[in-house]
C-alpha cells in the first residue's frame, strides 16, 4: 500500500495513488503522479459557485440520513398517528444539524465536519419505542406503511404517539446535557490521545459495516435503481476523476495561476449520479418513495422552529436510560469522526481542547434539536466525511454553506419535504457507497501499527467480531434481555446494540491493558523508514500546525482571560507554539487531500477569518 504525508503527523492522506520520495528534513516529499492529482498545484478556497455545489452534494447525505433514521422510527413506533405533519419532523431536524454544524466550525472542533443525526441516536430510540429490539431487515423491502394525519381530537392512538415521540425527544434531551457536559470537563479530550490506530481503525471497520442491514432495505426496493447509482458514483469517482474540464476561472493566489483545470466528474461524483437516477425513475414512473414522510400534503411553506411547538419533551425514567446510552456512543462516534476528518484533511491529530469543545458543541446541537421536538440528536456524520474523502477536497467555507442551506429548509417544511421525494433506492446506494468508504479507511489505518503482531491481531479481532456478535446476539434471543429494572434494561439494551460504541470501548480497554511497545501500538514511532530523516522535525511542526488549524477564532480569544478556569480545557494551553509568537493564529480555509496543498500556500491558508 503506498503512502504519502505532506504534513508531520502519523496519520497519513488517502491519495490512492501517491508515491512516497525520501527528502532531506525540512522539506515536504514529492509526488512522483502529478497527473493524478490535478490540484495539487493550487491552492486556496474554492469558488462560490463550486462551493455552492459541494455543500448541495453534502445536504443530499445528510438529507439521505435524516430521511432514512426517520423512516425506521416511524416504522417501528407502534400503530398510531399523527398530529402534525411529518415533514415538521425533518425540518426540525434540518434546522438543529444546521445550527450545530454552524457553530461546531466557528467555536467547535474548528473541522469542516456536517453535524446529522446517526445511528447511535436511533438504536436507543428504538429501544425506547419498541418493546422487541426491531430488526431492520424484518420489514419487507416492497412494502411501506402510510402514516394517517389525525383530523380530529378523537382519532384513536393519538396520545400513543405523541407520548413515543415526547419520550424520544427527552432522550435526545438527557443525551445533549450528558454529552455537553462531558465536553466541559475535558474527559473525553484527554482520553482521546491513548486511541492509537488500534481503538480508530475497529471503529471505523464497524462504522461501515454497521448500517448494512438499513442499506439492503432501502435498496431492496428496487435494486436496478440502487445498482445504477452505485455504478455511476464509482465511475464518477473513481474511473473518470482525473477527468477535467477546461480551464475555468479561479481565484488568484499568490504562487498560482488565475486559471485551474477543474476534475469535475470527482467533485461532482454524488450529484451528477442521484440527478441522473432521480429523472431516470420518473421518467420511468416508479414510485418508490418514503410514505411515511411525503404522504401529508399540509406541511407550511414557512415555519420558525420553536420549543413546544407540539409539546415539551417527556423525561421519564426510561428515557434517561435512552439518553445517556445516546450520549456515550455519539461521544465515541464523533471521536473517530475527529480522527478520520482530520487525517483525510492530513491536519494534525485533534488536541484534547478541540475535542472537548467538538463535543460540547454537539451536546448543545443535541438539546436544541430536542427542544424542537425532534427525535434525532446531532453528532459528527461518518457519511459526510467519506464524501470528503470521495470527492477528495474539504472546506470549511462549504460545510458552513451546508449549514446555512440545512437552516433554510428547516425554516421551511415544505421544501424539507421535497427531499423525501428522493426514491429510497436512492437514498441506499449513496448511503452504501459512503459507508464503503468509512470501511476502506479503516482497514487502511491499520498499516499504522504493526498488523503482524500476535497482540495486535488478537486486538483487533475480537473488537470487530464482538462489537458485531452482541448487538446480533440480543436482536436474535428468544428472550429480551431483563433484569427487573426497566431503566437499567433500557440502558443495557441500548448500549449493548451500539456496534460502534462497543468496537471502540473494547479496543481502548485492550489497546492500554495489554502490555506492547510504542512501536507495536504505532503511537508515533511506527513510521516507515522513509520518514527517518523527518523525524526530528516532524513533533514541532505538527505543533504548530494544531495551533494555526484548531485555535479559536480571534474574537473568541479575545474573552479568553474571563473563561473560568473550571473551563480551561476548552482552550489551547499557554505553552502552545502557535500562542508564543504573539498575535492571533488563523486556522486554514481549506484542505486537499493532495501532498504539499498546504505547504504551498502559507498566505491563503489564513484567509478563513476574512471569509
Amino acid at each position: 500500500m503506498s503512502r504519502s504525508s505532506s504534513h508531520p503527523i502519523q496519520l497519513q492522506a488517502m491519495g490512492p495513488q501517491d508515491a512516497l520520495v525520501p527528502l532531506p528534513p525540512l522539506q515536504p516529499p514529492a509526488v512522483q503522479n502529478p497527473p493524478s492529482h490535478p490540484w495539487a498545484s493550487q491552492c486556496g478556497p474554492p469558488p462560490w459557485g463550486l462551493s455552492c455545489l459541494l455543500a448541495l452534494q453534502h445536504t443530499l447525505v445528510l438529507a439521505s440520513l435524516l430521511c432514512a433514521s426517520h423512516l425506521l422510527l416511524l416504522q417501528n413506533l407502534p400503530p398510531g398517528e399523527l398530529s402534525y405533519s411529518p415533514a415538521q419532523l425533518l425540518a426540525s431536524s434540518f434546522f438543529s444539524c444546521g445550527v450545530s454544524t454552524t457553530l461546531q466550525i466557528w467555536i467547535g472542533s474548528r473541522l469542516p465536519l456536517v453535524q446529522a443525526p446517526s445511528l447511535e441516536f436511533l438504536v436507543p430510540a428504538l429501544v425506547l419505542t419498541s418493546q422487541k429490539l426491531p430488526l431492520a431487515i424484518q420489514t419487507p423491502g416492497n412494502s411501506s406503511l402510510a402514516l394517517r394525519l389525525c383530523g380530529g381530537p378523537g382519532c384513536h392512538g393519538l396520545t400513543l404517539w405523541n407520548t413515543s415521540l415526547r419520550e424520544v425527544s427527552g432522550a435526545v434531551v438527557v443525551s445533549g446535557l450528558l454529552q455537553g457536559t462531558l465536553g466541559l470537563l475535558g474527559g473525553p479530550g484527554h482520553l482521546f490521545p491513548h486511541c492509537g490506530p488500534l481503538v480508530l481503525a475497529p471503529s471505523l471497520v464497524v462504522a461501515g459495516l454497521s448500517a448494512h442491514r438499513e442499506v439492503a432495505l432501502f435498496c431492496s426496493t428496487h435494486w436496478g435503481l440502487a445498482l445504477l447509482l452505485i455504478l455511476l458514483m464509482v465511475v464518477c469517482s473513481q474511473h473518470l476523476g482525473s477527468c477535467q474540464l477546461p480551464p475555468c476561472p479561479w481565484r488568484p493566489a499568490s504562487n498560482s495561476s488565475p486559471h485551474t483545470p477543474i476534475p469535475v466528474f470527482r467533485l461532482l461524483s454524488v450529484l451528477m449520479p442521484v440527478a441522473c437516477v432521480w429523472i431516470i425513475s420518473a421518467l420511468l414512473g416508479l414510485r418508490v418513495n418514503p410514505l411515511e414522510l411525503s404522504a401529508s400534503p399540509e406541511a407550511p411553506w414557512v415555519w420558525l422552529p420553536h420549543p413546544a411547538e407540539w409539546n415539551w419533551p417527556l423525561l421519564t425514567p426510561r428515557a434517561l436510560a435512552a439518553g445517556i446510552s445516546m450520549a456515550l456512543a455519539a461521544s465515541a462516534s464523533s471521536l473517530g469522526c475527529y480522527a478520520l476528518c482530520g487525517r483525510l484533511l492530513q491536519w494534525p491529530s485533534p488536541p484534547p481542547h478541540a475535542c472537548s469543545r467538538g463535543l460540547s458543541l454537539e451536546g448543545l446541537g443535541s438539546v436544541l434539536a430536542g427542544l424542537l421536538g425532534s427525535p434525532m440528536g446531532t453528532a459528527s456524520s461518518f457519511p459526510n466525511v467519506a464524501t470528503v474523502s470521495l470527492l477528495q477536497a474539504g472546506s470549511r467555507r462549504v460545510a458552513y454553506l451546508v449549514g446555512l442551506l440545512c437552516v433554510g429548509l428547516g425554516l421551511s417544511p415544505r421544501l424539507a419535504q421535497l427531499l423525501t421525494a428522493i426514491p429510497l433506492p436512492v437514498l441506499g446506494g449513496v448511503l452504501g457507497v459512503t459507508q464503503a468508504v468509512v470501511l476502506s479507511t479503516g482497514f487502511s489505518s491499520f498499516h499504522l501499527a504493526d498488523i503482524d503482531s500476535g497482540r495486535n491481531v488478537f486486538i483487533v479481532g475480537f473488537s470487530i467480531f464482538m462489537a458485531l456478535l452482541l448487538p446480533r446476539w440480543l436482536r436474535e434471543a428468544p428472550v429480551l434481555l431483563s433484569t427487573g429494572w426497566s431503566l437499567l434494561d433500557v440502558l443495557l439494551r441500548s448500549l449493548l446494540t451500539e456496534p460502534i460504541f462497543l468496537a471502540g470501548l473494547l479496543g481502548f480497554l485492550l489497546e492500554n491493558t495489554i502490555p506492547g511497545t510504542r512501536l507495536e501500538r504505532g503511537l508515533g514511532q511506527g513510521l516507515p523508514s522513509p520518514f527517518t530523516a523527518q523525524e526530528a522535525w516532524l513533533p514541532q511542526k505538527s505543533r504548530e500546525k494544531a495551533a494555526k488549524e484548531y485555535e479559536l477564532p480571534f474574537p473568541i480569544q479575545n474573552l479568553r482571560p474571563y473563561i473560568p478556569q473550571l473551563l480551561r480545557c476548552l482552550c489551547p494551553l499557554p505553552e502552545d507554539p502557535g500562542n508564543e509568537e504573539g498575535g492571533p493564529s488563523e486556522p486554514g480555509e481549506t484542505a486537499d487531500l493532495l501532498p504539499g496543498f498546504g505547504e504551498q500556500c502559507p498566505e491563503s491558508s489564513r484567509e478563513l477569518g476574512s471569509q
